[in-house]
């Protein structure tokens, strides 16, 4: 019997995918690893950051694949990497918006942004 590691992954919905793996690309120094082609010209894929995987498509309302804004789903994804300052500094340079400054504090060094898509990523690491 083949024993599967649990996992959770993130899947994120956008308006725009082509455009949201450029920014996470260039942003967060992903990895697209596979890319899918939809119809109209829309794509689904997955990206890794560091080795920690998500999947990432266009929004596709007649699979039930809609953007989480329109169900008001309180969802923030924690980025857990020591190169936390680069990629948060990297993320709003290219267009995210700080929620929180990232800064030190208890046990953790965490800032909180949210991408240009809409997301909320907690971004940091423990102390």
């Amino acid at each position: 019997m083949i024993r599967i590691k649990t996992t959770i992954k993130p899947f994120l919905t956008v308006n725009n995918a082509n455009k949201a793996v450029d920014f996470y690309i260039n942003a967060f120094g992903a990895v697209e690893s596979k890319r899918y082609s939809l119809e109209n010209n829309k794509i689904s894929s997955v990206i890794t950051i560091e080795g920690a995987e998500f999947y990432l498509s266009d929004e596709e309302p007649c699979d039930g694949n809609q953007i989480a804004h329109s169900f008001n789903t309180p969802i923030r994804i924690i980025l857990e990497t020591e190169n936390a300052d680069q990629i948060f500094e990297n993320a709003l340079k290219y267009g995210a918006v700080e929620i929180c400054p990232i800064i030190t504090e208890e046990d953790w060094r965490i800032g909180k942004l949210k991408d240009p898509f809409g997301h909320i990523w907690e971004i940091g690491y423990p102390l």
